[in-house]
């Protein structure tokens, strides 16, 4: 498998400080809860919250779509819930990438039941031409992305770079 390289560290650290400086912007007097997708989402996760300096709650929702292929299924399981009650709360679902939608449709339509005051979508990446998240980071093209948390088949979530994988052509 060929990997490119999308975008460097520090591409990510710039992107990373700009959705945080937002965030904190908007939900300054808030405490909002930020509830990670996992498990795409946790090295974005940690360096935005680092980079927020407001205080906030974390909590984790374990969601799955992709398995160990580059397509989605089609289908959202929910294999570990958040433990936080929502009712009243400002929320921020954080993605990895916010790809089909999907995902990050079914958790909010989950998380919406609690009755939340408010429910944010955050995402370090988003599709080109895709609606986007309510904060967002960089673009990526169509293609399957790996590093900085993101895996494919549980591999190469260590790399410190957003790297794509090169299809061969057919």
């Amino acid at each position: 498998m060929e990997l490119v390289d999308l975008y460097t560290p520090s591409d990510i650290a710039a992107a990373v400080k700009a959705v945080a400086r937002d965030i904190a912007k908007d939900y300054r007097d808030r405490d909002p809860l930020l509830v990670g997708v996992m498990n795409g989402s946790f090295i974005f996760l940690g360096d935005l919250v680092r980079e927020m300096h407001i205080p906030c709650e974390i909590d984790f929702i374990r969601a799955r779509s992709y398995g160990a292929s580059m397509e989605s299924s089609g289908a959202v399981e929910i294999t570990k819930d958040i433990e936080h009650d929502v009712q009243g709360r400002h929320v921020i679902v954080v993605e990895d990438i916010l790809d089909t939608g999907l995902t990050i449709q079914f958790v909010t339509d989950r998380i919406r039941v609690g009755q939340p005051a408010t429910v944010a979508t955050c995402a370090l990446l988003t599709r080109v031409g895709r609606p986007a998240p309510d904060y967002w980071g960089l673009e990526v093209p169509k293609g399957f992305v790996v590093g900085y948390g993101i895996d494919y088949a549980e591999k190469y979530r260590w790399l410190p770079s957003i790297k794509t994988i090169a299809q061969e052509e057919s």
